[in-house]
């Protein structure tokens, strides 16, 4: 086993708390570096014999632990959701601390589950940032991703073959109980092939060879399963008609390549697509990891003019360029946002040597920003 690697994510341990992420994000691992284990009683769902034990009669935690000090940790919970009223019974009655991790919200919310509302905190565990890490090569994140296991492996396709075949396509389609197999398996290679790109669902249906009402409920199944996530327009402008549509993004860039089968080189527009999707992914990092409130939205008039992100309430517009020289044309979006209104930082991230300023716009080598931004340097 190689060494680990501290993760970012910190939690309140005085207060019962879900773990969200998706398979492979390291929630066991972390759980296992950050508590020792008599202080906790550890439940793992994974394991066939205490699902069976749990599934077949929930009261089994109570009757159990009901008396103990310890914080109880349970792994997967959404395999046995009626675990959650015990847990909730637990929390009122016995003052006990959970930690509730999973990886999927979506057969808790399909069958209307306890989620403890108001009393249990949200986390989220996301693939590793660049600052737990250190700055590896682009080439090498935009071919292993940032899945721990991808990410330190030296045969990251051979991994990335695996996590589809094994978690994508057996355990989703088993957790959605979705019928249409092949279908499905063209949708996850569409939607990487588009990821980052305004959502169309009559396009990505056609390709898919499904109705565009199926397709939307596939693009539910991969954000409740932690697999993906939209990102809105930012819908205020003062003279522009804006485009509304949502953005979607799969969650690691890694399998982002795999699935729509891209090699990005540089200078590639491939590159460029997956240089945003890794910014993209280290922003993602600090918001859930430092400012779990930081809105993350983009912006694109019907006129053409597009800023890849704008965070906060106009605080900071992002425009993601691969390149290592940033041309007066690559400004263009920037400059046509602050006349739309007040915008506090202009910034495009690249990968110049030296950071610089065109006309109030600061040009940040790709580095130098995510480290200002971890540092709060923005005021996001």
């Amino acid at each position: 086993m190689g060494k680990y690697i501290n993760r970012l994510l910190k939690i309140d341990r005085n207060h019962s708390s879900f773990l969200w992420g998706a398979r492979q994000t390291g929630k066991s691992s972390w759980i296992k570096h950050n508590f020792n284990p008599d202080e906790i009683v550890l439940i793992d769902l994974l394991k066939t014999d205490l699902f069976a034990e749990y599934a077949s009669r929930p009261s089994l935690l109570r009757e159990r632990f009901q008396d103990t000090k310890k914080m109880i940790v349970i792994d997967e919970i959404q395999k046995v959701p009626m675990l959650l009223d015990e847990v909730h019974w637990m929390i009122e009655n016995q003052n006990i601390t959970f930690l509730l991790t999973g990886s999927s919200a979506r057969k808790l919310r399909r069958g209307h589950a306890n989620l403890l509302a108001g009393r249990a905190l949200r986390y989220h565990l996301l693939p590793f940032s660049f600052m737990e890490v250190g700055f590896a090569g682009l080439e090498k994140v935009m071919a292993s991703g940032m899945l721990p296991p991808h990410f330190l492996s030296k045969k990251p396709t051979e991994l990335l073959r695996s996590y589809v075949a094994d978690y994508l396509k057996e355990e989703i389609l088993q957790e959605a109980q979705i019928q249409k197999i092949p279908q499905f398996s063209e949708f996850l290679r569409v939607a990487a092939l588009t990821s980052g790109e305004l959502i169309n669902y009559n396009n990505v249906a056609r390709e898919s060879g499904v109705s565009s009402k199926v397709v939307r409920s596939y693009f539910d199944i991969l954000e409740t399963t932690m697999l993906g996530f939209r990102i809105p327009s930012w819908k205020s402008s003062k003279k522009r008609r804006m485009i509304m549509a949502e953005k979607f993004y799969l969650f690691d860039v890694g399998l982002s390549n795999f699935l729509s089968r891209r090699k990005p080189q540089q200078g590639t527009p491939e590159f460029g697509k997956s240089f945003e999707h890794i910014m993209l992914m280290e922003i993602r990092a600090y918001k859930y990891y430092r400012n779990p409130d930081l809105e993350i939205t983009y912006w694109r008039t019907s006129g053409g003019f597009e800023v890849d992100f704008i965070l906060g309430e106009k605080n900071l517009a992002l425009e993601i360029k691969s390149g290592k020289q940033v041309h007066d044309i690559d400004l263009r979006s920037l400059k046509a946002l602050r006349e739309d209104g007040e915008v506090k930082h202009l910034l495009v991230i690249c990968q110049e040597e030296y950071p610089r300023e065109v006309g109030g716009i600061r040009i940040l080598p790709w580095k130098q920003f995510i480290e200002m931004l971890w540092a709060g340097q923005f005021d996001v």
